[in-house]
């Protein structure tokens, strides 16, 4: 697991209804520490390493979405997790609850977390979307934020949800706005699954309006 040094960090209490929940993140965007270029030989260059580590606003989103949502019972799977806020409060909540994210620090920052919060370790793995043949398994609700940044991620991301999704499956992706909302959709129902897009009805714990909408997949057996 990726160690960090010479790197400024800021703690902070986020409220998501009546849950606080504690993180430890990047101080800002501005930081970077790859002392053994771990991340440069997995592709990721100086401006985009602190991306990960700080707290965006679709992971608000999805993480209020979450607070109430009913996971009774369910295998979840949080992808390219970051700072892993909903990942935390699904582990709060008591959810069988799994992260994964292709930045080497994620874990680092996931563990300190989840230690801050006083709650279970949360399973973790690194991986490539395009990896075929991880020890995933398959899960009942796979939900993640932001996530389409790329034309080509697209493909590769709908190609990893079939490939993690039980036959019976919901997907929640927050999308703050990119573009790339109905080409996802397109391929999550040549996959099988049915689509909604709805706004979030309140975010009035956001700074500014937010733009996107929550994209929800489900599949019946």
């Amino acid at each position: 697991m990726t160690s960090l040094t010479s790197v400024r960090v800021r703690y902070q209490t986020i409220e998501i209804g009546n849950t606080d929940i504690h993180v430890c993140t990047l101080r800002d965007n501005q930081q970077f520490s790859d002392p053994d270029d771990e991340a440069l030989n997995l592709g990721i260059c100086s401006a985009s390493w602190p991306l990960f580590g700080v707290i965006w606003p679709s992971s608000l989103v999805l993480a209020n979405h979450m607070l109430n949502y009913d996971i009774a019972g369910r295998r979840i799977l949080e992808v390219g997790c970051g700072m892993a806020l909903s990942s935390l409060l699904l582990n709060n909540r008591h959810a069988d609850i799994t992260a994964t994210d292709y930045h080497p620090t994620v874990e680092y920052f996931l563990d300190k977390n989840t230690t801050l919060n006083n709650n279970k370790e949360i399973a973790f793995e690194r991986l490539d979307w395009a990896q075929v043949n991880s020890g995933l398994g398959r899960f009942d609700m796979i939900i993640g934020s932001d996530l389409l940044y790329e034309d080509q991620h697209v493909d590769i991301l709908a190609a990893f949800i079939e490939r993690h999704a039980n036959p019976h499956c919901e997907v929640i992706v927050v999308d703050p706005g990119r573009g790339r909302k109905n080409k996802l959709t397109k391929k999550m129902i040549e996959f099988g699954f049915s689509s909604k897009h709805i706004k979030p009805e309140d975010t009035t714990y956001l700074d500014m309006p937010f733009k996107g909408h929550i994209l929800t997949f489900s599949r019946d057996a």
